[in-house]
């Protein structure tokens, strides 16, 4: 699956991650295949990845006028990640 364009209205990307769990292989996943075709696509927008042991998945959309949202990933595979990550960028929160 080909990484999507983010139109200007998404200032940040940020994803937490366990580097050993389950609930997190999905997330690794994504990463792996997913991180560089999306910053070909966006080199301007900030992919922020943290890692901690022991926490659950979690990505973060950071809008204009410091309006977040947030998306829980446990347990998802790469391809449902990519997908949750093109809704948070055609969404644009008030």
């Amino acid at each position: 699956m080909a990484a999507i364009k983010i139109g200007p209205h998404l200032k940040e990307l940020r994803i937490l991650l366990c580097q050993t769990s389950k609930s997190s292989q999905g997330v690794r996943d994504f990463i792996k295949a997913q991180y560089v075709p999306l910053k070909r696509q966006n080199p301007q927008l900030p992919v922020l990845i943290r890692e901690c042991s022991s926490i659950e998945p979690f990505l973060y959309a950071r809008y204009e006028r410091g309006v977040e949202q947030c998306i829980a990933l446990q347990n998802l595979k790469s391809e449902e990640i990519l997908k949750r990550v093109q809704e948070l960028a055609a969404s644009t929160p008030q």
